[in-house]
């Protein structure tokens, strides 16, 4: 069998032939072709039984057969390299053949194009012949209808009815004579479609337009039947009702006919404070000229363009028939005191602890043995320097929220926040070291919270423990214990000890208790922000304490002059939440800037409210900065002529408490000599732009348990800025008063020495006097200081040149005695004058 054979398609086997096969010639472009094998089944007729089968159909004509193809030109064989040929030779034989090869298949291209042009002109001329015929069959049928005779139908027998209509005539003889007689029909003239008589002029002048168009219709409508051919204007597409609506209307405008005045439709305008006319007519949707016809007619002339004020858009508004809605900017803000929640929705929360009292009393390690944890090694300097918030859970299965406030006194605003935001405040005195002033600092700001307090008298364990004392020590400020028959109540305790723990916690779930604390926890959150800071990896990141709502994972909010979304919610262990209840401390991260300490944190329905309400708080804040104090001509002159030296600092801290603590401390070391002026306080690293500012004014850069990135250090050994590191507040502040008294230089402290009464004055040399004394009181040495009064007013401050007694030079003169003296830069010295003779000491200056 050769390969051939092989190569050509097998016929499917079977036992009946019930399906037809046959072989496609699929013909492609390039030359390319293909055959397939096709199987036709044939359709089975189901007949009733006793009838005969229906003869077959007739054989469909014979394709006509395909086009001769092109004949091919064969590829030329390779030629072989002639012996003895040179590389220039060579390229340009290839590049020879290669010309010749492109030739060819050119050649071959433009062939198969023509005879596939020829093929497709045979096909379009066939169809055109087909369609042809088609037409006038039907017109010849058609006309054979309507030619044919068609009598009147006969009467039956019992009545004037109609006679029913046959069943069809069948094809064998005996049903021809069983079969009743045909029914006939009265043949009605098919009716002429009506042509537009635009087609009629253009068949008349005999132009093709008309022809043309009929031909696009025809070709965009589709395939061509007998139905589209014979009904020409049947199944075009119709004018939409607007398209009539708006030729009539067209129509009617022409024509000049009456057109209805538009209703006035009244609007609701809002108006601000301060609105542009344009603006004010775009909101009213009038015309801008008809505005300002109706203020120049008010007497005021303006343009569009100028702005007027809510009273006069007032009378505007109402002039043209509109309602005014008035508006100020303080409206865009959140007022979070009118939205107040109704009874029934409030529900049970936990209780909010703050722990306040002095520096190492053992505020954080009661803390620390609440929870568990050992906070305190963490801690520079053992002092707790930022404010901390915790959750604890009871034995009993409730929950307490912890604030952690630093005892030092620099940090007098984070005691006075978390004095705010808290339930209760637990007052840590320790009981060998009594009532110090940050204590009673603490028992300020809680009788200003107006808050309950239980005093907890920490080390009780220590020998030289006195809790005794320590409760008659508060009476001095208004807190009575029970124990002295007061309301307050007090727990012994020992945090390194654990003991009385027990006891407090069930003081403060009594206290919980008795306060019946509710909130909201089905609507959207609001927080109190209890710390800040700039994260080098998280970014942006606040310590917040849900006061009512829930704070969900998502929720956009805006927190003072700053707003974000939620990216996620971390609570006390460092464990991420998706939702935060009232009265849950959690880090919030997704914030857009680091807000200040104490801010609200609102959620609010979308990004454009919070960036909106954040936009205009920040600009009360700019204005709010930028604003200056008034001022008359006395402040002024007394402004130019100060001597008080400034101190530029430029600070940085890791977390926004800390940086309003160092700023107050600051603050409070300036006096009538020198001032500290904070270029910029933030938190976060210290970048470029806090190096190149401390550069351009010549200030060290106070860094607060932060330190500057890669490039802010090339900077600063670029341009020698100094940095100053510390991570303990108290040694930040006595070195900047160290700098400060420097940079006054050393304290000059006078002491009188003597005093003497000038007797008469003698000439001494060509140029100078000489003065003769009378020593008063104390003693006259060579070389003091020594100031020259006459009346009690100052004449001149000098120094002793030479002192005399008799024509000896001495080096002191006592009381009781007469001298003579020379003064070194003055000679104005007259009989009667006054000498104080004094010395001058220099110590080291303090702030």
């Amino acid at each position: 069998m050769s390969d051939s054979d092989n190569q050509r398609p097998r016929k499917p086997l079977g036992l009946k032939r019930s399906v037809d096969a046959g072989e496609v010639k699929q013909t492609f472009s390039h030359g390319r072709t293909n055959k397939v094998a096709v199987e036709v089944k044939r359709r089975r007729k189901l007949v009733k039984p006793g009838e005969a089968a229906p003869p077959p159909p007739p054989p469909p004509p014979p394709p006509p057969p395909p086009p001769a193809p092109e004949p091919v030109a064969k590829k030329p064989a390779p030629k072989k390299a002639p012996a003895g040929e040179t590389p220039q030779e060579r390229v340009a034989r290839l590049q020879r053949e290669a010309e010749e090869e492109r030739l060819r298949f050119t050649e071959e291209a433009r062939r198969r194009d023509d005879a596939a042009a020829r093929q497709a002109a045979e096909d379009e001329k066939r169809r055109a012949e087909e369609n042809r015929k088609a037409a006038e069959e039907a017109e010849k049928r058609a006309a054979e209808e309507a030619a044919a005779p068609t009598p009147a139908p006969a009467p039956a027998e019992g009545g004037g009815e109609e006679t029913p209509a046959p069943a069809e005539p069948q094809a064998s003889s005996s049903s021809e004579a069983t079969a009743p007689a045909p029914r006939r029909f009265t043949p009605v003239a098919r009716p002429e479609p009506k042509k537009p008589e635009k087609k009629k002029k253009d068949e008349k002048r005999g132009g093709g337009g008309g022809a043309a168009t009929e031909r696009v219709d025809k070709r965009r409508s589709g395939k061509l039947t007998v139905t589209k051919a014979l009904n020409e204007d049947e199944g075009r597409r119709a004018r939409s009702l607007a398209a009539l609506k708006r030729a009539r209307e067209k129509e009617r405008r022409t024509q000049g006919g009456p057109s209805r005045p538009r209703e006035k439709q009244v609007r609701d305008v809002v108006v601000p404070e301060a609105i542009t006319v344009q603006e004010l007519a775009n909101r009213m949707a009038e015309k801008g000229a008809d505005l300002v016809k109706a203020l120049f007619n008010m007497g005021m002339m303006v343009t569009v363009n100028q702005t007027i004020d809510q009273d006069t858009a007032e009378l505007l508004v109402e002039e043209f028939g509109h309602n005014i809605k008035r508006v100020s900017e303080s409206d865009v803000d959140i007022d979070t005191t009118v939205d107040v929640d109704p009874n029934e929705a409030l529900q049970s929360r936990p209780a909010v602890v703050t722990i306040m009292g002095h520096v190492d009393h053992g505020k954080t390690s009661l803390l620390d043995a609440l929870r568990g944890t050992n906070v305190v090694k963490g801690e520079a300097g053992g002092i707790t320097q930022h404010i901390g918030s915790y959750q604890v859970k009871t034995k009993n299965g409730d929950r307490i929220t912890f604030l952690d406030t630093p005892g030092h006194a620099a940090f007098t605003e984070m005691r006075a926040r978390g004095a705010n935001v808290t339930d209760i405040v637990v007052l840590v005195v320790a009981a060998d070291d009594g009532i110090m002033p940050q204590t009673i600092e603490a028992i300020n700001h809680t009788k200003a919270a107006g808050v309950p307090m239980i005093v907890a008298i920490n080390k009780v364990d220590k020998e030289d423990a006195n809790p005794q004392r320590i409760r008659e020590r508060l009476l001095e400020h208004e807190v009575v214990v029970e124990e002295m028959s007061g309301d307050v109540q007090d727990v012994e305790i020992s945090a390194l000890k654990k003991i009385g723990l027990d006891d407090l916690l069930e003081k403060i779930a009594l206290q919980a208790e008795l306060l019946e604390l509710k909130a909201n926890p089905d609507r959207a959150a609001d927080a109190t922000v209890i710390e800040a800071q700039l994260d080098k990896g998280r970014g942006p990141v606040a310590t917040v304490l849900v006061t009512r709502g829930t704070l969900r994972r998502g929720d956009t909010f805006v927190v003072g002059t700053q707003s974000g979304r939620v990216r996620a919610l971390i609570d006390d262990q460092g464990k991420q939440v998706k939702e935060a209840g009232p009265s849950a401390p959690v880090e919030v991260l997704g914030l857009g800037g680091v807000p200040m300490a104490g801010d609200q944190l609102t959620v609010v329905e979308n990004e454009q409210r919070a960036r909106e309400v954040a936009q205009y708080r920040q600009e009360k804040a700019t204005e709010k900065r930028t604003a200056l104090a008034p001022t008359n001509f006395d402040t002024m002159f007394s402004n130019l002529q100060s001597n008080v030296i400034e101190f530029p600092v430029v600070v940085k801290a890791d977390v926004q408490g800390s940086v309003e603590a160092i700023n107050s401390a600051l603050h409070n070391l300036s006096n009538d000599l020198i001032k500290v002026r904070v270029l910029h306080a933030g938190v976060g690293a210290i970048t470029e732009s806090d190096v190149q500012l401390a550069a351009a004014s010549k200030a060290p850069i106070l860094g607060f348990n932060v330190r500057p990135n890669a490039k802010a250090r090339q900077l600063v050994e670029r341009e020698k800025v100094r940095m100053m590191y510390y991570d303990v507040i108290y040694h930040l502040t006595e070195e900047i008063a160290k700098e400060m008294a420097g940079e006054l230089g050393p304290e000059r402290i006078e002491h009188v020495v003597g005093r003497a009464e000038v007797k008469q004055v003698f000439p001494a040399g060509k140029k100078d006097k000489a003065a003769g004394l009378l020593v008063l009181e104390g003693v006259i040495r060579k070389g003091l200081h020594a100031r020259l009064t006459r009346e009690d007013v100052i004449v001149s401050a000098t120094t002793i040149a030479s002192l005399r007694r008799f024509k000896d030079d001495v080096d002191e003169v006592r009381a009781g005695l007469e001298c003579g003296v020379v003064l070194s830069d003055t000679n104005d010295i007259k009989p009667g004058d006054h000498l104080e003779v004094f010395e001058v000491e220099e110590r080291e200056r303090t702030l």
